[in-house]
């Protein structure tokens, strides 16, 4: 007979309850960024998309292990009002709603850091920002995305990146409800940019 220690039965206990709250993220994920693709999707047609996704990622191999967390996450949430309900026709629909929207806005802003980005063509890209002061949260999310993401600042309301990164700043805008008050701009030319090529390991070839 096998004997466990404590200490060992805790850490499985711990890393299965890691494994399964990422399953769960994932399944969120999932649901979400599928009804911003398709808009209005039935329940019946959301859940084998999902499971289709979830097997790319290797996730839920039962098929009824894998539709237990699409219909938990489902009902977690409309509870949290991330999606809704709607009879329509026959059948209920699942609709992403404008707070669903900013949470997969924050879910896709996440992968950015590890997106891979051809070489350099020689432009920066500057964001700028003027963010009032009863907005702070905001604000102080902002700047860590951006710093979390690999921009420099320039000053405190002006950060630089040497890619695209037009995307991310829309994911940003709707993450944290800035419209207006976040501006993307490409530039040709940065003057005294020897510093940030050096920062952002810019060799002489543009890598």
């Amino acid at each position: 007979m096998k004997i466990i220690r404590n200490d060992t039965y805790n850490n499985m206990t711990e890393e299965k309850t890691v494994e399964q709250r990422e399953k769960v993220q994932n399944v969120k994920k999932i649901v979400l960024a599928s009804l911003a693709i398709g808009g209005i999707l039935t329940v019946a047609v959301l859940a084998p998309n999902a499971l289709q996704a979830l097997g790319a990622l290797g996730v839920g191999k039962k098929k009824w292990n894998a539709r237990f967390y699409i219909n938990t996450v489902i009902n977690k949430l409309v509870k949290d009002g991330l999606i809704r309900f709607e009879g329509r026709g026959d059948g209920k629909c699942c609709v992403l709603t404008e707070k669903g929207e900013r949470r997969l806005a924050r879910y896709q802003l996440q992968e950015f850091s590890e997106k891979e980005f051809p070489k350099w063509d020689g432009k920066w890209r500057i964001i700028i920002f003027d963010i009032k002061e009863y907005s702070r949260a905001a604000r102080d999310n902002l700047r860590r995305e951006l710093q979390n993401a690999g921009f420099v600042k320039l000053q405190n309301s002006v950060w630089v990146f040497p890619h695209d990164c037009e995307e991310f700043v829309f994911l940003l805008k709707t993450s944290f409800e800035l419209g207006k008050s976040v501006l993307y701009m490409t530039v040709e030319k940065l003057e005294n940019d020897s510093w940030l090529r050096k920062q952002f390991g810019l060799l002489s070839d543009g890598r």
